[in-house]
């Protein structure tokens, strides 16, 4: 008697800038750790907090160069015209093997490349409660000068108007309830929905 092959779900979760993807993917971690996320690369310092392996994966432009160049990279892009960001492939190709719920969360550059290579994953958009909630969170970070504000701000005016290229949308009224949504959603065989 043979088991059935057991398929595991790809949720890409992206939003707007300050909208609360890492806060939720932290929550749907610390709550749920049999779903496994990734963790991006980035050409950005550190913010306060962030520990490298854990929040994302610090590395030069060098390396990044590099990992663009051996396509160990599933997707990657140039985020607010400063910094890179991308997943490393590998990790992913291995949640997904080992059958457990995996989660990318990435910027809509990001699941837009994602979306070719990967068609069958599930594309949830993040949304704010409204725009003035999402200029609160950011201002509220303390963590860009005003110019970068405003170059975010710009981008995630952008973001928004993207919403409907995604497949579901989790309105982030609370943290833990956006959490709960994207867990169910992760734990539902990919013919479910």
């Amino acid at each position: 008697m043979s088991t059935p092959e057991r398929r595991s779900r790809l949720v890409v979760l992206a939003g707007p800038t300050a909208v609360g993807k890492g806060t939720v993917a932290a929550a749907v971690r610390e709550a749920h750790p049999e779903v496994w996320i990734s963790v991006s690369a980035t050409t950005r310092p550190p913010r306060p907090g962030e520990e490298n392996g854990v929040h994302y994966w610090f590395v030069s432009d060098a390396e990044f160069d590099r990992m663009i160049a051996e396509e160990d990279l599933l997707e990657w892009a140039v985020v607010h015209k400063a910094a890179r960001y991308g997943t490393p492939r590998q990790p992913v190709e291995l949640a997904l093997a080992s059958g457990q719920p995996a989660m990318l969360e990435i910027d809509l550059q990001g699941a837009r490349q994602v979306r070719r290579t990967m068609p069958d994953a599930l594309f949830v958009f993040l949304s704010p409660p409204s725009w003035d909630e999402l200029v609160r969170r950011l201002v509220g970070r303390g963590t860009e000068t005003a110019e970068q504000r405003e170059r975010r701000l710009e981008t995630a005016r952008v973001e928004l108007a993207a919403e409907s290229e995604f497949d579901i949308t989790i309105v982030n009224h609370e943290v833990h309830e956006a959490a709960e949504q994207l867990v169910a959603l992760l734990k539902q065989p990919p013919t479910d929905l």
